[in-house]
């Protein structure tokens, strides 16, 4: 950035280029407002990044968010990006072993093949008709809560209403995501799968009181209003280089390499101020919008820090030179690694990996699930790769508290991606460390990332990949009119801990967006 920049006025300045900090820059500065991008790190994106991660290998890969649900077609029109997702066929495959035998739930590629597979593993047409009807009522109540992510915030009343249907309102908003799951299904295998998406970033049992579990698994079934998960055409990168392009065509000055460390403010303009190798620059502004997390921001303000937050997950990314063989002979390894494929999500092994964390412990069948990106979408490959067969492998492991990594960061981690792969293994006809290409010096293409490894490199609370737990998609005590306010008038939160903030969405950015233009 130009050294004149630095102490300009503008009319937002907004503090972190993610893809939330990203939307709203584009929006203000379509509207015609001056905007001021500071960015920490050389490059935007945040944890919506695509990177080349093993060296001499051309896979550029979604290295932390992979997936898109949540993210507005609103946005999307809006902004005018070049962007796209693609549907995934299969939805999931979850593997057991049962009688002896190798077998498994896959979801998709029809109705007959679900209803099919449901009868095998179960045998008869309950569970299968429980399903229908569960996801029917999701699935309503995902048609009538997601148009109103980007809307100013409903009052709960309102939303109820909106919702109508108390009996979804009870089983999702008020008694624990486990009653409504037992009440449904009898199958284990069944349960567990349906419970995992309450699961997703988020340490809690299927009974939590804080009912955590409940608005995590809210936001994984209402993306879109259908609840799916597409893959994002060209990896996750491809979305945020698509707004970071949109927000400067329209006239927004991005600066990376710029960490602000202090935010100054009457109410009614603030001052910036930010650091880059060369020194300490000022930016003026009369609305500050911050991408960055709650305890972020307070550090930035010098207000009072907000309660700690903690990640639970496991983040792992491999580039194979092909898909592994299945125990399970009946399903195609392309069609089970195209969905969501779940190890060791069992109702019964959530609960016992659940309590084991909760005890100090690391899960002794670590649960997790992997989807292949290049199955959908080989664009993230070179053609050389491609023509030879290499595939991805993305695995996010579940209970896994930052607080286990805290005696020694990278021993746990080597021992919980060799149990968490161990678990893989139990379901293959060959081990997948047989399967994994190697990079430029001989090594394995496989790297995993501990919410402690996300907290030091993106700065993420805990390694929270939300930022903090996730809200209700209501309006509460002082959560203002967009659920992005805090107690500064003219500093707004855009990022993930904002109100209906939390995963690949842009919504938060939207919002802050939205309430700045209000005021003008």
């Amino acid at each position: 950035m130009p050294a004149h920049e630095g102490s300009r006025t503008y009319d937002a300045v907004i503090v972190g280029g993610g893809h939330n900090g990203l939307v709203a820059a584009a929006y203000l500065a379509r509207a015609g407002k001056s905007v001021l991008v500071l960015e920490r790190l050389e490059h935007t994106g945040g944890a919506a990044v695509s990177t080349r991660p093993f060296a001499g290998v051309d896979a550029r890969l979604s290295r932390y968010s992979y997936l898109v649900s949540l993210l507005p077609k609103k946005i999307v029109r809006d902004l005018g990006l070049a962007f796209r997702v693609r549907g995934r066929t299969i939805s999931s495959y979850t593997p057991v072993e049962r009688d002896g035998r190798p077998t498994g739930l896959l979801v998709g590629g029809g109705e007959r093949r679900t209803r099919e597979a449901f009868a095998r593993l179960t045998g008869g047409s309950r569970e299968y008709e429980a399903w229908q009807r569960f996801y029917g009522m999701t699935g309503q109540v995902a048609q009538r809560v997601f148009p109103t992510l980007t809307e100013p915030l409903p009052t709960r009343d309102e939303l109820r209403r909106r919702i109508d249907d108390e009996d979804a309102w009870r089983a999702l908003f008020e008694e624990p995501i486990g009653a409504a799951i037992e009440r449904n299904f009898t199958d284990d295998l069944v349960r567990g799968v349906v419970l995992t998406d309450g699961l997703i970033g988020t340490f809690a049992d299927a009974h939590d009181p804080s009912l955590r579990q409940n608005r995590c698994f809210l936001y994984h079934v209402i993306g879109g209003g259908t609840g799916a998960w597409d893959v994002p055409v060209g990896g996750m990168g491809a979305l945020t280089d698509a707004l970071a392009a949109a927000a400067r065509a329209a006239g927004a000055v991005i600066a990376t390499g710029h960490e602000a460390v202090r935010i100054q403010t009457d109410g009614q303009s603030a001052e910036v101020t930010h650091r880059t190798a060369d020194g300490e620059g000022i930016a003026t502004a009369r609305h500050v919008l911050v991408g960055a997390s709650p305890q972020e921001l307070a550090a930035l303000t010098g207000d009072p820090a907000p309660a700690p937050a903690e990640g639970a997950q496991l983040k792992v990314n491999m580039l194979l030179k092909r898909l592994p063989r299945l125990r399970d002979g009946s399903v195609d390894p392309r069609e089970a690694f195209a969905g969501t494929f779940h190890i060791a999500e069992g109702y019964e092994q959530l609960a016992a990996a659940h309590a084991q964390a909760a005890s100090g412990e690391l899960p002794a069948a670590p649960p997790s699930e992997i989807y292949c990106h290049s199955l959908t979408d080989p664009t993230i490959l070179g053609r050389n790769l491609v023509d030879a067969g290499y595939q991805t492998l993305t695995l996010f492991g579940l209970h896994t508290p930052a607080r286990l990594f805290d005696r020694d960061n990278d021993a746990v981690r080597d021992e919980l991606l060799k149990s968490t792969l161990a678990q893989l293994d139990a379901h293959l006809a060959e081990s997948i460390a047989d399967c994994l290409a190697t990079d430029a010096e001989g090594r394995p293409c496989i790297e995993a990332k501990t919410p402690l490894d996300l907290e030091r490199d993106l700065r993420l609370p805990g390694g929270n990949i939300f930022h903090r737990d996730l809200s209700w998609p209501y309006a509460q005590e002082e959560t203002g009119r967009w659920g992005v306010e805090t107690r500064h008038g003219n500093i707004l939160l855009c990022g993930a801990g904002a109100v209906r903030g939390g995963g690949v969405s842009g919504v938060p950015g939207h919002n802050a967006a939205m309430a700045v233009l209000e005021r003008e």
